[in-house]
C-alpha cells in the first residue's frame, strides 16, 4: 500500500506538467517547438537516470532507490521557485530535468518491487492494480493545473482582450482569416478586461493582419504595448510564473514528508533467492538483449509513451486551434480524458482475468488507432471527443507492456526495468516532432493541428504488432494449445 502511493505521486507530476507546454508558449512568447523543451526535459530525465537507478537498486535495495527518488523529486520541484522569481525558462527546464531524475528512480524501483510482491502468475494483474492509482494522482495534477494555473494566468486575459477587440473592431478581417487568426474569436461573449492600450493597438492594425494575439504578445514583450492592466510584460510574466511554481512548491514539501515515512518504515526484502546484490552488468544485459519479448517491449513502450504524451499534451492546442476553446476549458476536456482513462484501467484489469495480456493489448491498440483517425478526420466536437476516447484505449498499455516484457526474466528484472523506464524517452522527442508539425499551416492534406495526430496513430500500429506477437506466442506455448 505504501509503495502504491508512489504511483499517484509521479502521476501528479506528469499531469501538472503537461499543460506547461501551452502555458510557457504564451508566457515566454516562444513557438510550439520551443515550448516542447518542457517535455524533452521532463521525459529526457527518465532516459538519463533509468540505467543509473537500476544499477543503484541492484547494488543496494528497493527501499534505498525509493528514498533517493523522493529526494530528487523534491529538489526539482522546489527549484521551480527561484526559476519563477527570475523568470528563467532555462532554470525551469533544469528543475523539471532533476525532478524526473527522481521519477526515474521511483518508477524503476516501484514497478519491479510490486511485481515481486506475490506469486509470479498474478504479477501483471498486481502491477495493473497498483498502476490504477497512477491516474488518481494524474487527475489531481490536472485539476490543479486547470484551477490554479490555466484559469488564473494573466496572459490568457491579455489574449482574450486582444481577440475580443479584434472581433469587435475588425469583423471583416476576423471572418476572412478566422481559421488562422487565433482561438477565442468564436467566444465573442467571453468577458475581457477592456484595457485601453490593447484597444489602441488592435485599432491601429491593418485590415489583413493575421495571428493577432501572437503578434500582440511579442509586441507587448518588446514594449510596443506599454502596460496591460497597469503591469509591464515583465511584471505580468513574473506573476504568472509565480502561479505556475506554487503547485510544485507544495508537492515538494509533501514528497519530503513521504520520504520521511519511508525512511522510518521497515520494508520487505523481495530480492530473488541467492541475490547478494552483485551486478554482473554485462551478463544481465546480454540475457535481456537475447530475449525478443523484452526487446520488443522496450520498443513498444517507447511508442506508447510517445503516443500518450502527444495525445494528452496537445489536446489543449487541438481544442484551441481547431475549435476556438480557451485553455482552461480545454483542460476540463483533458480531465474528462483522464477520468475515462482511470475507469477504463479498472475495467480492463478485470478483463485480464479472462483475456490474455497480449490479446487485450492488441485490441486496445487498434481501438486507439481508430479513435486517433477520428480526431484527424471528424469535424467539430466529434473530433475532440474521438481524441478524448483515445484515453480509454491507452489505459492499460503501459503496465501490460511492462509485465509482458519482464515475464520470466527473474533476477534480471531490476536492470530490465531500466530499459522500460528508459523507453519513456519516447515522450521527449515525439512531442517535439508534433510541435514542429503544429507550427506548419497544413500536414498530409489536413490542418497542421489535426494532421499532427498521424504520429500517435502510427505509434498505436507498432503497439498492436507487439500485442499480436505476444498473444500468438502465448497461444503456441500454452498447455491448452499443445494439448489441441
Amino acid at each position: 500500500m505504501l509503495v502504491t502511493t508512489l504511483f499517484a505521486l509521479w502521476g501528479f507530476a506528469n499531469d501538472v506538467t503537461n499543460p506547461l507546454v501551452a502555458v510557457f508558449k504564451d508566457v515566454f512568447v516562444i513557438d510550439n517547438a520551443q515550448s516542447t523543451w518542457v517535455q524533452m526535459a521532463f521525459y529526457g530525465g527518465y532516459a538519463t537516470m533509468a540505467l543509473p537507478a537500476a544499477i543503484f537498486i541492484r547494488k543496494f535495495s528497493y527501499k534505498s532507490g525509493i528514498i533517493v527518488g523522493l529526494l530528487l523529486y523534491a529538489t526539482g520541484a522546489l527549484l521551480s521557485v527561484p526559476a519563477a522569481a527570475g523568470a528563467n525558462f532555462n532554470l525551469f527546464i533544469i528543475a523539471l530535468y532533476i525532478l524526473t531524475f527522481g521519477l526515474a528512480f521511483l518508477e524503476t524501483t516501484a514497478n519491479p518491487y510490486i511485481l515481486s510482491m506475490g506469486p509470479a502468475e498474478t504479477s501483471t494483474r498486481r502491477l495493473n492494480l497498483a498502476q490504477a492509482f497512477n491516474p488518481v494522482g494524474s487527475l489531481t495534477g490536472m485539476f490543479i493545473a486547470g484551477t490554479v494555473i490555466l484559469s488564473t494566468i494573466q496572459v490568457e486575459d491579455f489574449k482574450n482582450d486582444v481577440n475580443g477587440f479584434q472581433a469587435e473592431l475588425r469583423p471583416a478581417a476576423v471572418e476572412k482569416h478566422e481559421h488562422k487568426i487565433l482561438p477565442f474569436l468564436k467566444a465573442k461573449d467571453r468577458e475581457r478586461t477592456n484595457d485601453p492600450n490593447v484597444k489602441t493597438y488592435v485599432t491601429n492594425l491593418g485590415p489583413d493582419a493575421q495571428n493577432v494575439a501572437s503578434t500582440a504578445l511579442q509586441d507587448f514583450k518588446d514594449g510596443k504595448i506599454a502596460t496591460f492592466q497597469g503591469k509591464t510584460h515583465s511584471e505580468l510574466q513574473k506573476q504568472d510564473l509565480k502561479t505556475v511554481s506554487m503547485p510544485y512548491m507544495v508537492i515538494g514539501f509533501i514528497v519530503i514528508g513521504v520520504m520521511v515515512v519511508f525512511i522510518l518504515t521497515k520494508m520487505p526484502d523481495t530480492s530473488p533467492s541467492g541475490d547478494e546484490h552483485d551486478l554482473h552488468f554485462g551478463r544481465t544485459v546480454g540475457r535481456l538483449l537475447k530475449n525478443p519479448r523484452y526487446v520488443g517491449g522496450v520498443i513498444a513502450q517507447t511508442f506508447y509513451v510517445g503516443a500518450q504524451i502527444m495525445c494528452w499534451t496537445f489536446i489543449i492546442q487541438y481544442a484551441e486551434n481547431a475549435l476556438g476553446i480557451d485553455k482552461a476549458t480545454a483542460q476540463n476536456h483533458n480531465i474528462l480524458a483522464m477520468v475515462i482513462f482511470l475507469c477504463s484501467r479498472f475495467i480492463c484489469t478485470f478483463f485480464l482475468k479472462y483475456i490474455s495480456p497480449g490479446r487485450l493489448l492488441m485490441v486496445l491498440s487498434l481501438g486507439g488507432f481508430v479513435c486517433t483517425l477520428g480526431a484527424i478526420h471528424l469535424e467539430g466536437m466529434s473530433g475532440l471527443y474521438s481524441l478524448i476516447a483515445v484515453s480509454a484505449c491507452m489505459s492499460l498499455m503501459f503496465p501490460t507492456i511492462y509485465g509482458l516484457a519482464l515475464d520470466g526474466v527473474g533476477e534480471d528484472a531490476k536492470l530490465g526495468s531500466a530499459g522500460l523506464i528508459f523507453a519513456i524517452v519516447g515522450g521527449a522527442f515525439m512531442p517535439r516532432l508534433q510541435g514542429q508539425i503544429l507550427d506548419l499551416d497544413s500536414f498530409m492534406g489536413t490542418t497542421a493541428t489535426r494532421g499532427s495526430f498521424y504520429l500517435p496513430a502510427l505509434c498505436f500500429v507498432v503497439i498492436a504488432i507487439y500485442g499480436i506477437v505476444c498473444w500468438n506466442r502465448r497461444e503456441v506455448s500454452s498447455p491448452e494449445s499443445k494439448l489441441a
